[in-house]
């Protein structure tokens, strides 16, 4: 005959919920070989991964003073393609005729992609600066 369990008080029950909840934060259950096993989650920083909060908030020197190389070239090529991106936008939003208060006359036209011909005539000039 199976031994009957005695109930749990409810400081037992607290303190195994809390036990339990600690373990869930420390634990998680991963399959290895078609078996369950339970494995250290990985560390995090604010809910991030440690080498994604790395690439994302250090700088170029820290990056070389620890070796990380491979991350400094992922950080310049990020920068390049932010910078060309915004200066597309830039150019594109100024490009076309514009007038102030006073009645000057300001053109602006793409040359390429990085640069623009900008055209000033005053105003009752009819030739431009």
């Amino acid at each position: 005959m199976a031994k009957k369990s005695k109930k749990l008080t409810l400081a037992q029950k607290r303190a195994k919920k809390k036990a339990k909840e600690e373990r869930q934060k420390k634990y998680m259950w991963v399959f290895i070989n078609g078996k369950q096993v339970r494995v250290k989650r990985p560390e995090t920083i604010d809910g991030v991964d440690i080498d994604e909060f790395i690439r994302n908030n250090a700088d170029p020197i820290w990056l070389h003073q620890n070796e990380m190389w491979e991350c400094m070239d992922q950080e310049e090529n990020q920068r390049n393609i932010i910078e060309n991106s915004e200066l597309d936008t830039y150019i594109n939003n100024f490009c076309g005729q514009w007038k102030d208060k006073e009645g000057n006359i300001l053109f602006i036209e793409p040359i390429d992609e990085r640069s623009v011909f900008v055209t000033y005539i005053k105003s009752g000039d009819s030739e431009p600066l």
